[in-house]
């Protein structure tokens, strides 16, 4: 994914037309359509519907549309920071990870790095979709923070384990199970459940969520596409659902941890090749670093 093709898609999903999205761009129509062909591709799913006379967004288009304006709104201000620093001796390091429950943890690192490295810019990209790792295997980003068996391990890459995350169930607050200190997968099934079909979900998760849901009627299943989405469904009472281990700022959710389920292994992925001063003391911070 680059940002050429999140540029195109953003101007043919808000003017729903790839004429005015080309004259917009500046560039032809046919590259419009090539960029938005390819970002489909990569992304494996529609986002917009065409025909001869309209063009829509479908409801993946609609989800990735508010994530690529985010991103992009991202990139502008960084860069406009760092046209303001063009004169200074500002090191820039650029951090990738999946959704925004990990900046907690990234926020724990940061404070230190204040204190060492006070001329460290830390751009941060939050990408909670697969496309994240084009931007890592492409060299645009210095390290990313992942867990392990979402991540493809190439020849040039290493994986530094931080710590192992067990998973939960999230219950609301008020629920029956809210003040069990454990729960087995089978007490699951006569629940409501809710399922996230996102790459923000890790792999496993996902497979246990659906897992569980398998064994329960179909009108007892709540599907949604956001971890956002996920979270305000369980709250609101509809259902339950299972997640890493992780610190939900929210006082209306409960978490109990899942008997019989492997923990998660959670760290950094950073490239050989790429290993400069900078990056290396980035990663004795990150080492050193409190997690508790």
């Amino acid at each position: 994914m680059n940002t050429d093709q999140l540029k195109s898609f953003i101007q043919v999903a808000e003017n729903l037309n790839f004429a005015r999205a080309a004259e917009i761009l500046k560039i032809t129509q046919s590259a419009v359509s090539r960029q938005i062909h390819s970002l489909e591709n990569e992304l494996g799913t529609k986002l917009l519907h065409r025909t001869t006379r309209t063009v829509t967004l479908t409801p993946a288009g609609i989800s990735f549309l508010e994530d690529a304006k985010n991103v992009m709104g991202r990139l502008d201000v960084a860069q406009q920071k760092i046209q303001r620093h063009q004169n200074t001796n500002i090191q820039v390091l650029t951090i990738g990870c999946q959704n925004e429950a990990n900046l907690d943890l990234l926020c724990k690192i940061l404070k230190t790095c204040r204190e060492q490295m006070p001329l460290l810019y830390p751009f941060l990209k939050v990408i909670p979709h697969r496309s994240i790792l084009n931007l890592f295997y492409q060299d645009e980003l210095d390290l990313l923070f992942g867990f392990q068996d979402d991540i493809p391990i190439r020849n040039d890459t290493i994986y530094k384990e931080l710590f192992q995350i067990p998973l939960c169930y999230i219950v609301p607050a008020a629920h029956p199970y809210a003040a069990r200190s454990e729960l087995a997968k089978e007490e699951l099934y006569l629940e409501n459940m809710v399922v996230c079909n996102s790459y923000a979900i890790p792999s496993k998760v996902a497979e246990m969520q659906h897992q569980i849901s398998h064994h329960m009627p179909p009108e007892s299943t709540y599907m949604c596409e956001n971890l956002q989405v996920l979270l305000t469904l369980v709250r609101a009472g509809y259902g339950c659902s299972v997640l890493p281990q992780m610190n939900f700022i929210n006082s209306d959710i409960c978490t109990i941890p899942l008997t019989g389920s492997e923990p998660l292994s959670y760290g950094v992925f950073f490239k050989k090749s790429s290993q400069s001063p900078l990056l290396k003391k980035f990663l004795s911070i990150v080492a050193n670093t409190s997690y508790n």
